[in-house]
């Protein structure tokens, strides 16, 4: 028995490391992601607050020499002071004829920053007008929910085309559906309309058991989150899609996946935001589907956004998916 046992055991092992892709990514993955991760965060220290500056005669100001603040100017005021309800905003200054600043009573951070501004203008004259907004910050889990949705579509796209495909080449299947009249593009579309029905049930489900959990923000409007979640379904199975036109072994599609999926968690915003990280990794992001898919769902469920405000995200999206359906079908290969 243990003559079997070693036997089976030495012949896995043997057909692991002469797995050259397979041992590539159980080797470089690792490595990938803590360098990406070093990447990222590397430069000066981050700004412990964030306060909105209104256009106005911003010279005279000696708190506008404040070290670790981050000072961010802005025009629509209406906007700016919605950030500070939801304490996206510290604080917002306003430097006009009549300066005036705003702060979140609920605000701890709100706080601090009011106390800075005491200090830096203590011996220098008087305050700007004291105006106070209240509102419900926005949770981690209301920030971070448009991302779990978009990744958990990711996810299901990718490996639900991307790697079945794969699966389908190496059993046969798709050299008996050659012999059919079926043209490429009409089976990768097939494909692609199979998984948006698969992954609308599912996202749906997703949603709906967790708001009932954990309540969470949802200011804009269903039918546009469904919209935006559709076109972003369809972008990333097409991408699966390119993984799957010729590869034939599903190990080296799961290495392929992996690449293609790590790098648009990282630096598409979904577990922390892309401001405060490296300039490169933020003009990077904007090179992937999953920046855009996120950043417009955030902007339905937190900002109520509505259908026209996200429409540039929604056409980078469809861009994405006719290229990379037109290269699929005509890079496939049926064996």
């Amino acid at each position: 028995m243990l003559r079997r046992i070693r036997a089976v055991l030495r012949a896995r092992l043997r057909e692991f490391y002469r797995d050259r892709a397979s041992l590539m990514w159980n080797l470089a993955m690792p490595l990938f992601i803590v360098f990406a991760f070093a990447f990222l965060f590397s430069g000066e220290p981050e700004d412990l607050l964030k306060i909105g500056v209104l256009e106005g005669d911003q010279a005279r100001s000696p708190f506008l020499a404040t070290r670790y603040v981050q000072f961010i100017p802005l025009e629509d005021r209406e906007a700016a002071l919605s950030k500070v309800q939801r304490h996206q905003l510290d604080m917002l200054l306003d430097f006009s004829s009549e300066p005036r600043y705003w702060v979140n009573v609920y605000s701890a951070q709100g706080y601090v920053a009011e106390r800075l501004l005491r200090e830096a203008y203590g011996q220098v004259g008087s305050m700007p007008v004291r105006q106070t907004v209240a509102g419900r910050d926005v949770r981690y889990v209301d920030w971070v929910m448009p991302g779990v949705l978009a990744m958990n579509m990711m996810f299901s796209c990718l490996w639900g085309v991307g790697w079945v495909v794969v699966r389908y080449r190496k059993n046969g299947v798709l050299r008996r559906l050659q012999a059919t009249p079926l043209t490429a593009f009409e089976f990768l579309t097939a494909q692609v309309a199979a998984r948006l029905v698969i992954i609308s049930a599912v996202t749906l489900l997703v949603y709906v058991g967790a708001d009932l959990v954990v309540d969470f923000t949802m200011r804009g409007s269903h039918w546009t989150l469904a919209i935006v979640l559709f076109a972003g379904a369809a972008c990333l199975t097409s991408m699966g899609l390119i993984v799957a036109t010729r590869l034939r072994t599903e190990e080296l599609a799961d290495g392929l996946l992996n690449l293609v999926s790590w790098p648009m968690m990282l630096l598409s915003g979904v577990w922390f935001s892309m401001e405060g990280t490296n300039p490169a990794a933020q003009l990077l992001s904007q090179a992937l589907p999953l920046t855009h898919l996120v950043a417009a769902a955030r902007r339905v469920m937190i900002d109520g956004a509505g259908l026209l405000e996200v429409l540039p995200e929604i056409g980078i999206l469809a861009a994405f998916t006719l290229v990379l359906l037109g290269l699929s079908a005509w890079l496939f290969r049926w064996s």
